[in-house]
C-alpha cells in the first residue's frame, strides 16, 4: 500500500470518526457508558491500529487485529442500528425515527464498508508483497 493510499485510509477515517462522535453523542443517555463507549473504543482502537501498520515493516498480525477489531466495529453499529438508538436525537426518541435511523445508519455503515475495503485491499497487498520476497 503506497503513502498515497495510507494518507486516504486516514482521511475516511477522520471523516468516518467525526460523524460517529455525533451520532454517538445523540443516544440515549443510559448507553453513555455503554454501547456508545465499546463503540468509541472500538473506533479508537481502529484507528491505533491503522497508525500502527502504517509504521511497522512486518505488517501481517498488525493488519490481522486490524481486520478483527473492523468488524467487531461494524457489529457494535449494527447492534447500535437493531436496538434503534440512531432513532435518538439529543438523547430522546424522534417522532419520525424511522427516517432518520435509516439515514444515518446508511451514512455510517457506507463509510464503515468503505473502510473494510481498504482494510481488505491493504492485506492483500500486503500478503502479495510477502510473497514476491519469498520467491526472490
Amino acid at each position: 500500500m503506497g503513502l498515497h493510499s495510507e494518507a486516504e485510509i486516514d482521511r475516511k477515517f477522520i471523516a468516518f470518526a467525526k460523524l460517529m462522535n455525533i451520532y454517538l453523542n445523540h443516544f440515549p443517555a443510559h448507553e453513555k457508558f455503554g454501547l456508545a463507549l465499546e463503540i468509541r473504543q472500538a473506533m479508537y482502537a481502529v484507528y491505533g491500529l491503522i497508525v500502527e501498520c502504517q509504521k511497522r515493516y512486518h505488517k501481517k498480525t498488525t493488519l490481522t487485529n486490524l481486520d478483527v477489531k473492523h468488524e467487531q466495529l461494524r457489529m457494535f453499529i449494527r447492534l447500535a442500528n437493531e436496538l434503534g438508538y440512531f432513532g435518538f436525537k439529543s438523547g430522546h426518541k424522534e417522532t419520525d425515527k424511522n427516517k432518520l435511523t435509516q439515514h444515518r445508519y446508511l451514512n455510517i455503515s457506507l463509510m464503515v464498508d468503505e473502510l473494510g475495503r481498504m482494510i481488505g485491499g491493504w492485506i492483500i497487498y500486503d500478503r502479495a508483497k510477502s510473497a514476491v520476497r519469498e520467491i526472490s
